[in-house]
């Protein structure tokens, strides 16, 4: 028998999105999966759109709860999931014709229990950013999966690139802490790939993730959106085995300087506090700088000892990265 997918769309204030997004999942060449839409307390008329799907469409599954965040929406989703398989997808982004079909072809080519892919970002001028699109196919026993995962390079934290053998999910729940709102995506994937033996990736670009001017990647600094991927990096370092820990200390630093940096690009006083306080927790963790790179390191050190000479080291950076990308 033919295997089943569950797609999981967790969706809030997606009105003028959602339709794009159901039309490109229904229109998978892969036909057997069943879609459920968790319409998490939206107050625009986005449960009244997924009605008229569910109503039209019978692979189509509506779920409406209260506000509670993308985290428990996507629980939900899975407590409703009868699929072999469980995918997930933003309401707000879309998907080519191909994608499915794909991943599970090679995950059961090559025994795996996670098959994944890369994404491309579409710019609301209208410009496409593959990420990263190489076609190179690579399978990943559970230590490289886990490593690949942690580095970040060219295995994004996304859980919409990915494919997921259902079982995978049991105890899931235990694991994820609603109160994160950022990188709430990599603590997931972090438990999912702890606990699959192998996965499979192909480095082409089916997932089309559509910037836009209100999203995530436009908002002011807060404290989430800060810190809330530093705490997530704390609890995967805090439950992290002995093959990993060197790994999941990296990733802390390396997220604390991207972090800090960010917060130099803008030389708001009202970010002085945030600034302060990233400084002081890399400081705590100096006896992790040699596991850096020599840049890395070279930077963090800056930070710790001459956060002037980062700052402008790091805005003159930016200026030349953004020039080369206009050119």
């Amino acid at each position: 028998m033919e295997e089943k997918l569950s797609i999981i769309v967790p969706a809030y204030n997606m009105a003028p999105y959602l339709p794009r997004c159901l039309d490109s999942i229904l229109a998978q060449t892969y036909e057997n999966l069943e879609v459920i839409v968790v319409d998490d307390g939206s107050t625009d008329d986005t449960a009244a759109v997924l009605d008229g799907y569910a109503a039209a469409h019978p692979r189509v599954t509506a779920i409406h709860q209260e506000n509670r965040g993308v985290t428990a929406a996507r629980l939900r989703g899975v407590r409703a999931s009868t699929g072999d398989y469980i995918g997930f997808v933003d309401g707000d982004d879309e998907l080519e014709p191909g994608m499915y079909a794909r991943l599970l072809e090679n995950l059961k080519a090559q025994g795996a229990d996670i098959s994944h892919c890369g994404h491309q970002i579409v710019f609301p001028d209208g410009r496409v950013s593959l990420v990263h699109g190489t076609k190179i196919l690579k399978t990943q026993d559970h230590w490289t999966a886990l490593r690949d995962l942690l580095d970040g390079g060219q295995v994004d934290s996304s859980l919409c690139t990915k494919l997921f053998r259902c079982s995978l999910f049991d105890g899931l729940e235990a694991w994820m802490d609603p109160a994160i709102k950022n990188n709430e995506d990599l603590l997931m994937n972090y438990y999912l790939f702890s606990r699959g033996e192998r996965a499979v990736y192909e480095d082409v670009c089916p997932y089309r993730y559509l910037l836009r001017r209100g999203s995530a990647s436009y908002r002011v600094f807060h404290e989430h959106s800060l810190f809330d991927p530093l705490i997530v990096r704390e609890k995967i370092l805090e439950n992290s085995p002995e093959e990993l820990r060197d790994d999941a200390r990296v990733a802390w630093l390396r997220c604390c300087l991207f972090v800090y940096g960010q917060l130099s690009l803008n030389r708001d006083r009202q970010y002085d506090g945030y600034r302060a306080r990233t400084r002081a927790m890399l400081r705590e963790k100096k006896a992790w700088f040699p596991l850096l790179g020599t840049r890395n390191r070279i930077l963090a050190r800056m930070i710790c000892t001459a956060p002037w000479s980062f700052q402008v080291s790091y805005r003159l950076y930016v200026r030349l990265f953004q020039r080369q990308e206009e050119h």
